[in-house]
């Protein structure tokens, strides 16, 4: 088959109020190809899908499919026009029948009525197609993940028919599932269709894709054949470092003689995070490494107590607890400053008062509130302490930069007085100047004896201040690297590292 490009993309250029979500980006997609778009957050793969079907509009470039250019206005219209996206949220309707759902919106009809026995033998044949033999006639949430994948998967391919976009899609399917998909994918390449697959995974990268290419803080890094690119280089090529080895100005001792605050042993969530051993000491500064999708996060809010462990048990000092929710973190003396500020840390419409005192009243509880002038006063010591830019306490926190909300939602957490704090990603987003004082806080947090768990893309941060740096790769912890070791290339080598299959989930 010739490998002529079936779509486009040709300088795409996409602008945000005060930023650059694409900048003058060049894709294209093979006819017959498995295409992998890969990069970190922020790198501008969400902004070209949607660019490329029409649910942004962009502020610049061409999109050409089959050679002619295209401007979809919305993703139905992109439907229309040949391509297809298929979210790792399974977007069909679950109270419908699989067939339903397959002809949802051109249901074969006669006088106005739908032939269901007609539409449900075209279902029927249609999944045939996909090796897959099921009740058309059963409600699609009565079947799994991964068949509703394929559902969704069969629809888009049967009313697009020229591009699939496959968005995370293999995210919640286990080792098994997964495989059933990519044989379905690699039938629909062999039809000609162009596949883009989105994935943060990547042993899926190079069991399945012809093509890679890596965006970056919304910019066009590398396209490249799969075949051809070592997965070091291609790790290197997402996390944007050149392997030069940082300093390390503070070097942290393990404190073998000081015995462990916290340990968790075989702590794990189905689904989630692979079982893993973790001890904690006081004033240690535990980094944690790994691409986007690894298990970062997903360790942190398991030991936060955001989704509770069904494997494994913890310990704090000694004693066995139970962290089934955040309240029992918090009482435990544990903090967390999550990745996401302005979804799961600020309260937008609330003052920095206000938001400082929120983690300390729940901790004491609603019976017990805080006094005005009690606020008050924790929020001028922490403005003072952490040199929060603000003209005054009772401004909306969504007012301030990036930075300085981050910096109040570090006082939220200090302000408890907290032994075990769990930092995610905390210099993402903010500007220079802020970026060194949260590292220099760091340093001193941990002079002080407070138990740090640190989540960052910036390898060199985590080579500057850590006493050990566990990397994770598909969900599992799969090295741990301390003393001498802790170096940008150790790391980027354990991630890049092949053969961690994931399991059955």
């Amino acid at each position: 088959m010739e490998r002529t490009d079936i779509l486009a993309a040709q300088g795409v250029l996409k602008t945000f109020p005060g930023s650059v979500a694409l900048d003058r980006v060049d894709f294209s997609l093979r006819r017959g190809e498995v295409h992998a778009l890969l990069g970190e957050n922020g790198a501008g793969k969400s902004t070209l899908i949607k660019c490329l079907t029409g649910a942004y509009q962009r502020d610049g470039g061409v999109i050409l499919l089959d050679g002619a250019p295209i401007d979809p206005r919305d993703p139905l219209e992109a439907q229309k026009l040949g391509i297809g996206t298929v979210y790792q949220e399974v977007n069909l309707l679950g109270n419908l029948t699989v067939a339903e759902n397959l002809f949802l919106g051109r249901q074969p009809g006669r006088f106005g009525l739908v032939r269901t026995a007609e539409m449900n033998r075209r279902a029927r044949a249609l999944l045939a197609g996909y090796g897959l033999d099921i009740n058309v006639g059963a409600s699609l949430d009565t079947y799994s993940v991964a068949v509703q994948q394929v559902v969704a998967i069969a629809r888009a391919a049967d009313v697009s028919g020229k591009v699939l976009i496959l968005d995370e899609p293999t995210a919640s399917l286990d080792a098994r599932e997964v495989e059933m998909l990519f044989e379905i994918v690699r039938k629909l390449k062999a039809r000609g269709l162009g596949i883009v697959f989105i994935t943060h995974f990547l042993e899926q990268v190079y069991q399945l894709t012809d093509r890679i290419t890596v965006l970056r803080n919304g910019r066009l890094i590398a396209t490249r054949e799969t075949a051809a690119l070592p997965r070091k280089e291609l790790v290197t090529l997402m996390l944007g470092h050149e392997l030069q080895e940082a300093e390390r100005p503070v070097r942290h001792a393990p404190q073998e003689a000081v015995a462990e605050r916290y340990r968790f042993e075989g702590f794990g969530r189905s689904g989630k995070i692979e079982p893993f051993d973790l001890g904690i000491r006081p004033g240690e500064v535990v980094g944690m490494a790994g691409l986007l999708g690894s298990g970062r996060t997903e360790t942190a809010e398991l030991l936060f107590g955001v989704h509770a462990a069904d494997s494994g048990k913890a310990t704090v000092n000694g004693a066995d607890v139970t962290l089934s929710s955040p309240r029992a973190a918090i009482a435990q003396r544990f903090g967390f400053c999550p990745e996401d500020r302005k979804v799961d840390g600020i309260v937008g419409d609330l003052s920095i008062r206000e938001n400082i005192a929120l983690a300390l009243q729940a901790r004491r509880g609603w019976a017990r509130p805080l006094s005005r002038a009690e606020q008050n006063a924790l929020a001028d010591k922490y403005i003072a302490a952490l040199d929060i830019r603000t003209t005054d306490r009772e401004k909306p926190i969504r007012l301030l930069s990036g930075g300085n909300q981050q910096k109040v939602i570090l006082a939220r957490w200090l302000a408890t007085n907290p032994e075990f704090l769990i930092l995610d990603e905390p210099t993402r987003g903010i500007d220079v100047g802020a970026h060194a004082e949260i590292i220099r806080l760091i340093e001193k947090l941990c002079e002080d004896g407070l138990s740090l768990l640190v989540i960052s893309s910036e390898l060199d941060e985590l080579v500057a201040y850590s006493t050990r740096v566990l990397v994770l790769r598909d969900k599992r912890h799969v090295a741990e690297l301390t003393g001498e070791d802790i170096t940008t290339t150790h790391i980027v080598d354990a991630i890049a590292a092949a053969g961690a299959a994931r399991s059955d989930a």
